[in-house]
């Protein structure tokens, strides 16, 4: 009896030992320090700086690997011109040239009682200070050569952003003894214009970021589907309508023929509205042509959404088939802008080597090549200006004109004065800036044209209805790449412990060399079996996984932790978003590809949760996420996208988003910032919070704001969330799943209201007594 009592008893002993270490096989003493089914996490370093390393290494294998797969966009020369409508008409959105431009039939004189319009004299040929209307309020200005009704053609000359137009035709110094283009065609008998274009001088914004005048516009233009780029060659094309008419209305026997040529950033204008209006006979384009592989080097205004998937240099000049395209390999400006607010950027001139070889890469697509009438001119070390005289000579000829009379010396009636210049200059970018502004204020409107197909009669048909719109967003807003999403790879370690969960590094590829990284933390009463619901802890700016969970960050206090206490599971991933410059010129590489930081990020999210929905502690129907400050941009594009995740709390971020990116009447905008990489191309057509949160829902959605955040007034987040909360609660009914609360509080998780909504919606008992809530905000 005793040896059969004793062997009752070790069985008990031995089944209550099995039980005690399957109910805490994730405890210190008994957790794996490798998660079953996955492999040992043996990288050293800091993984965060590899994957930021691994981003930017993918980023510029796309890049190059982008020039290849060009040819796959272009059909033959011969082929009817409508074939290249649709190439040209993607080039003309993504340089925003959306706005109807304005008829006019005749320029207006700018003069002052000071200033005379009347800047020179060539023979019979006036030149004169003039603006012209180009859409709303907005003008063009610079210098008109006005050949009258015995012009010989039309010709629209532009100087670099840091020229002005004065200084361009050769006025600022009469005894330099170089003649021009515009005067060398103005006179042969060409009416020629020559505009002013925004320069790059540097200025502090409301006392903030150092930025040129070009980046300031362009950070607001960008987000309502403008560029900086766009704008002014919708100032020569507004030039173009008006030639038109005038030549239309000259002609008679001979043909008038319209010639666009430009220098340095010029250069680029004219490439473009050359590419863009068939109507330009003519386009010359010196110091500027060349591999454009480095965009993303450049000053942020180039900055063309998509262009090197489908375009470099050589391609454009596709598109001047049966035209005539010079290209002249000048000495180009250059330029260095190292921040301060602004983005960095260095502008260099493309060398005679690099311009040769994007002819080569031009003439490869051969038929195409040869239907244009295009001319490199040889490198002139010695030629120290732009457009040498056999230059102007050539486009002469391309003009018609072949009886040109030798160049003449204008006679100065004025010289450029600062004064004028500057004037000049201020009215051009305060024209700018307050249509950017009118445009802001109007543009909800067009977003809510935009949206008019949601169907919100039940539940089901809402959900038929916004697939569309997610289908938009992940294609043309946020971006993505066409390529397999890996095999998991999963790498775990231990690494934390605290009394209550265990916490283990993971690492998951995703594509190409990118993969993901972050912190799962396991409570310790986790048992055989049981499938607990998921939070997702998103960091913000230059944070990290362990900001949300040690040493109680002020900005997160340790929500992480403290919902890990509460029974979640919970998964802490690492974005992208650190290393300041190192990840903002991430964004930058990717917009040249279409594409942008969060087409990383998203996939990378979309990996983690397919992986968490693998593990036998998680029941994958209940994941959700919460995200503060640039984790909170996350809450608001990536459970968008990744429909896996059943709710988003977006904390210290939610704002009346398109207002805060593109506003310069506000203190809280981007555009005073060093965040150069924030800015989204025509969210302000398409995409704001609100609309953000119409794809999340109808999945619960909800808002923690604190009075005192700076990153918005309580006015324009209730205003935005307004707009949330009646699409959830007057048009599909469900008021339930949607809340903001307001607290008083800095920029900061609050962790109380977001608590219980997480408790409610993921279907998890709340605690019975005062439990894992961020200590300083009980």
């Amino acid at each position: 009896m005793p040896t059969a009592r004793f062997a009752a008893c070790a069985w008990t002993v031995f089944v209550a030992a099995t039980l005690l270490a399957a109910t805490f096989q994730y405890a210190s003493a008994q957790a794996p320090e490798t998660l079953p089914g996955t492999q040992p996490l043996e990288w050293e370093g800091d993984i965060a700086s590899q994957m930021v390393d691994a981003a930017d290494a993918f980023l510029l294998r796309r890049l190059e690997e982008s020039v290849a797969k060009r040819p796959d966009y272009w059909v033959p020369a011969d082929a009817p011109r409508e074939q290249r409508k649709p190439s040209v008409e993607r080039l003309k959105k993504a340089l925003g040239l959306i706005d109807e431009r304005v008829s006019f039939d005749a320029m207006e004189l700018v003069a002052t009682t000071e200033e005379p319009s009347l800047v020179a004299t060539l023979g019979d040929v006036q030149i004169h200070r003039v603006r012209w209307p180009v859409f709303e309020e907005v003008h063009g200005e610079g210098l008109l050569f006005d050949a009258g009704d015995q012009a010989k053609g039309f010709a629209i000359v532009i100087p670099d952003a840091d020229q002005s137009p004065e200084e361009f035709s050769g006025f600022d110094d009469p005894n330099a003894g170089e003649v021009s283009l515009p005067v060398r065609l103005a006179s042969a008998g060409v009416t020629v214009v020559v505009p002013a274009l925004i320069t790059r001088d540097l200025e502090k914004r409301n006392g903030r970021a150092n930025l040129t005048h070009r980046e300031f516009l362009h950070r607001s233009a960008f987000v309502l589907g403008r560029t900086m780029t766009g704008y002014e060659v919708q100032k020569v094309l507004a030039l173009v309508d008006w030639m038109e008419k005038d030549r239309a209305r000259l002609e008679g026997d001979e043909t008038l023929k319209m010639a666009v040529a430009g220098y340095g950033e010029g250069g680029r204008i004219a490439l473009f509205a050359g590419a863009v209006d068939e109507r330009i006979d003519v386009t010359l384009v010196s110091g500027y042509f060349g591999d454009q592989q480095d965009i993303w080097k450049q000053p942020l205004d180039r900055t063309v959404v998509g262009f090197l998937r489908e375009f470099g240099d050589a391609e454009l000049g596709l598109v001047f088939a049966r035209r005539s395209l010079l290209i002249e390999p000048a000495q180009g400006p250059e330029l260095t802008l190292t921040g301060d607010g602004g983005a960095p950027a260095e502008l260099t001139s493309p060398s005679p080597t690099e311009v040769d070889e994007e002819h080569d890469r031009f003439t490869s697509y051969q038929a195409a090549s040869r239907a244009t009438r295009w001319a490199l001119f040889p490198a002139n070390p010695e030629e120290t200006t732009p457009f040498a005289p056999d230059v102007a000579e050539l486009t002469l000829r391309r003009l018609g004109i072949t009886d040109a009379a030798p160049p003449a010396q204008p006679k100065l009636m004025a010289t450029e004065s600062a004064s004028f210049a500057d004037a000049r200059l201020a009215r051009q970018v305060a024209e700018l800036d307050r249509f950017n502004q009118r445009t802001l204020e109007q543009c909800e409107f067009v977003r809510e044209d935009f949206m008019k197909d949601l169907d919100t009669s039940s539940l089901e048909a809402y959900e038929k209805s916004v697939e569309p719109y997610r289908t938009i967003f992940r294609e043309q807003v946020i971006g993505e790449y066409d390529l397999p999403i890996a095999d998991f790879n999963a790498r775990t370690r231990k690494t934390w412990e605290t009394e209550k969960w265990t916490g283990y590094e993971v690492t998951l590829d995703v594509f190409d060399g990118v993969f993901a990284y972050g912190a799962l933390l396991l409570p310790k009463d986790l048992k055989e079996g049981e499938r607990r619901p998921v939070v997702v802890c998103q960091h913000g700016l230059e944070g990290r996984p362990t900001d949300t969970f040690l040493n109680d960050h002020p900005a997160y206090h340790d929500f992480a932790g403290k919902l890990a206490e509460r029974g979640f599971v919970v998964f802490a991933p690492q974005n992208l978003y650190l290393f300041e410059d190192r990840f903002r010129t991430l964004q930058r590489k990717s917009y040249p590809l279409g594409t942008t930081l969060f087409s990383i990020i998203v996939p990378q999210h979309q990996q983690i949760v397919d992986w968490l929905q693998t593990q036998p502690f998680v029941d994958g129907e209940r994941i959700g996420f919460y995200g503060l400050s640039y984790g909170g941009k996350s809450a608001m594009r990536i459970p968008a996208l990744v429909t896996d995740y059943r709710l988003s709390i977006c904390s210290a971020d939610f704002n009346e988003w398109v207002r805060k990116n593109a506003s310069t009447r506000h203190d809280f905008s981007y555009v005073w910032t060093g965040e150069y990489e924030i800015f989204e191309f025509d969210l302000g057509n398409t995409f704001n919070y609100a609309e953000m949160a119409a794809l999340i829902a109808p999945r619960p959605f909800m808002v923690e704001r604190g009075h005192f955040d700076g990153v918005g007034t309580d006015a324009w987040v209730a205003y935005e969330y307004a707009k949330v909360r009646r699409l959830y609660a007057a048009k599909l009914g469900i008021p339930e799943r949607t809340e903001i609360e307001w607290f008083v509080g800095p920029h900061t998780i609050h962790g109380k209201g977001t608590f219980d909504f997480l408790h409610r919606h993921l279907d998890w008992p709340a605690p019975t007594h005062a439990v894992g809530r961020p200590s300083s905000s009980d």
